[in-house]
Formats: C-alpha cells, structure tokens, sequence
C-alpha cells in the first residue's frame, strides 16, 4: 500500500489530521521524534543536533565539520530502513527526505493563512494573538531552513506535493477524507515494480552517504540500479585524488556495481571542499579585538585544516555560545565591555564541556591564577609558537572528546 509524508504548519491541525487517516486506513503513524530516536541510537549522536540539522541556521563551523550533511545523512538511513515497512504515514519534516522517485508515496501539505492560525492558537488558550504571531513566525522560519536547504524552495510551494490543501477553506474531517480517498482510489500512487525499485536505490544511497559521512565527506549521493553518482559542488583542489578515496570507500559498499563523481558547474571557487578529520579541531571560537591578530591566526589554523570563527568582544563571545556551541575558545583577557576573564567564568558555569584557551599579551601571575581557577584549560601568552598552539588546542579537543 502507498505511504504518505504530511508537512503541516503549526496550528493546521497536523496531527489530528494524521491521527484521523491512521486509524481510517490502518497506518502506523511515524513521526519525526520517532525516527530521530533511532538515529540517535544507531549513530551515537545526541538528538538535539539532528533537530538542528533541521531547523536551525547552518553552522559557520559546517565547511569544515560537514555536521548537518552527516545528520541528514543519517536520517536518510533511517527514513530508508522504515520505508520497507508497510502502511507508513510520516507526520512531519523527515518525509521531505523521500525521493521524488518513490511515486507510491502521497506528499500531503496543509496550511492555512496566519489570520487562520492566530485565531487558533488563541482559540486553544496556548498565548496572546502576539505571542502566537511571533510563535508562527518561528516555526515557520525552521520550516523555511529545511526546505531550502534541501530544495532551494518555500515550504508551502505546491510543486513539492500531490496535494496542496488551504484549510481556512476545509475542515479536518474534509481533509481526512480527501487523503484517504486519494489513497484509496489514486492508482498513480500504488507500489509498482519502478517505484519499490526506487526504495531500493534510496536505500543504497543513503548506505553510500552514510560511509561517506563515517569518513568526515560530504557529498551528495544519487544511486539507480547500483550505479552511484557523487556530487560535489564546492571547489576540488586535487579532483583525482578525492575521486580515487571516495570510490575506495564506496566500492565496498555491497549493491555497487559503479561510481561516478560530477563535480557540479557553478561552485564558488573560493568555497574549498575539505575532508572532516574527527581528530582535528573543526569548531575554535577566536575572541580578540585585535583584528588582524584574529585575521592571520586564523589563517594559520585553517592551514593546519582548523576550523575557526572569530568575535572581537566579550558580549560577542557570550552571544556566539549560546547559537553555535564551539568546541574550544581562545580567548585573549583585555577587551573592552565584559573581560575576558568574565567571559572565561561565565562560558564555564553555563557551558562546562568548552575549553578555553587563555591567550594574552597583558596578563598578570595573579590573572593566571584566576582564570585556572575559574577552569581555563590553558593559559598561554602573547606572542605565541604557533606549534605550541596548534599541540595545545589537540590536547584540549581531545578532553572535549568531540
């Protein structure tokens, strides 16, 4: 029988929706929560990272970590997994991530105007006609994240479902009913012999993406008949030598009869393609308001293939933290607004798991003292080897143990 995706929007009845077909068909509803638990457990990754993969901003680490490929690659193989299953209705963002050429899948989107919405939200006593404008707003910016990352369009564009409904214009009932009917009744959305073979191919596509993830890649991955396309739309320094490690992973995968890598037109020049070495500092905080001392420090460290983001005051830093959770901090003391030792204390009452590295050209013995008390994992100063650096920043990304 044909599986159905519904995307809705916050306060369209999603669920009640889904709860209404489930039970009018015989459906196992499976919702986003549910196949980010596996994913959790099957790949080790804390669940809140794969929700950020899917609503959040795109980190400014992910050149270099490839972090939200790697999550999404992750839950294309379980959405792959739980597609060989019967009778799936899929509540939620991750049905997105079926293949247009799995054709026994009905895309169901609902939506209604913000008037609609508001007036619902108010209407269940959750907040304010404000807050609840505010609250929309937000979820549909996640909604917005997620579907341009993954097809450069708007969530409610109509060209991404079989059905489209508005429903300030239909009741729940309606909806359910026109779902049903359409599963019932719509012989284009019936199993046939291309579309479980197209399961078949997501399936070994989304093996392919995952080995690749595994190795710190990320590439996209589209597979029929055991033949494997790679694309890469980033520039390639040295194309033959990527081409020749990505096909020794992939070749190993069973399925694969062939690997092709296109390297797609129209990639920034300047964007590089890098490799995710997982033993390599990908997520350092730089905190200085000396510019150009941030500018070629963090030169150096992207030589040595470290990821780096910089901020030029303590009010940045603190900022930063909270959105991006960096791995390691190097963070000079004298700043104008809050100081960096503040800035040290604050970092490790809120967040303990980030090292900070103190490096100054102004500090003091007794400033030493403080910031070792305070939890710095290093106290180094100005000017600095960067050898002594680069050894120190390993040893503190390996306590991190990211």
């Amino acid at each position: 029988m044909s599986a159905i995706t519904l995307f809705s929007g916050i306060y369209c009845h999603g669920e009640e929706i889904a709860r209404k077909v489930a039970e009018s068909l015989g459906y196992e509803i499976v919702q986003d929560q549910d196949l980010i638990s596996e994913a959790s457990k099957r790949f080790h990754i804390a669940e809140d990272k794969f929700f950020r993969a899917m609503v959040g901003k795109t980190s400014v680490f992910n050149n270099f970590t490839h972090e939200r490929q790697r999550c999404i690659a992750y839950l294309k193989s379980v959405v792959a997994d739980s597609l060989k299953r019967d009778n799936q209705l899929y509540l939620g963002f991750l049905g997105h991530l079926i293949p247009k050429e799995i054709s026994h899948v009905l895309r169901v989107c609902v939506i209604a105007s913000m008037k609609y919405r508001t007036e619902q939200a108010v209407k269940e006593g959750v907040m304010s006609e404000k807050a609840a404008a505010k609250s929309i707003y937000g979820e549909d910016v996640g909604r917005t994240r997620w579907t341009a990352y993954l097809f450069q369009k708007d969530p409610w564009d109509a060209s991404l479902y079989d059905i489209l409904v508005p429903l300030d214009e239909k009741t729940v009932d309606d909806v359910s009913v026109l779902v049903c009917n359409h599963v019932r009744k719509d012989d284009t959305i019936q199993p046939n012999e291309a579309s479980l073979k197209a399961v078949e191919d997501f399936c070994l596509a989304s093996q392919v993406e995952v080995a690749l993830a595994k190795e710190g890649h990320g590439v996209s991955v589209s597979s029929k008949d055991g033949r494997v396309l790679l694309s890469i739309n980033k520039h390639v320094i040295m194309p033959s030598r990527l081409e020749e490690e990505l096909k020794k992973i992939v070749s190993k995968i069973p399925g694969v009869s062939k690997i092709e890598m296109k390297l797609r037109p129209g990639f920034y020049e300047t964007d590089i393609y890098r490799r995710y070495d997982f033993k390599t500092p990908s997520k350092i905080l730089l905190v200085d308001d000396e510019r150009q001392f941030v500018e070629t420090l963090s030169e150096r460290l992207i030589m040595r293939e470290m990821g780096s983001a910089a901020v030029y005051d303590g009010e940045q830093a603190l900022s930063f933290v909270e959105e991006e959770k960096p791995n390691v901090i190097i963070l000079d003391l004298k700043m104008p607004g809050i100081d960096g030792i503040e800035v040290l204390r604050r970092i490790k009452n809120d967040e303990p798991n980030i090292e900070v590295i103190v490096l100054t050209g102004h500090g003091t013995k007794k400033d030493e003292e403080m910031c070792m008390e305070f939890g710095a994992f290093a106290y180094l100063e100005k000017p600095v080897d960067v050898e002594v650096l680069t050894k120190t920043l390993h040893a503190a990304y390996a306590k991190v143990g990211n």
